[in-house]
């Protein structure tokens, strides 16, 4: 797999994991630590994506 394409799967990964943070928060009975577990992987890939881009 070409870095391109790796950064480019990573990309619908972090994106996938902004709407699933999103619906997670308009639930009433939100789990605050799952939120927060999503959040963390949604960083690691922010990261990971800007370290291959640089």
């Amino acid at each position: 797999m070409s870095i391109s394409a790796h950064v480019t799967a990573l990309q619908r990964k972090h994106e996938h994991l902004s709407a699933a943070v999103e619906l997670a928060q308009r639930q009433p009975a939100a789990d605050d630590l799952e939120i927060a577990a999503l959040k963390k992987q949604k960083l690691r890939l922010k990261e990971e994506i800007a370290r291959l881009t640089q």
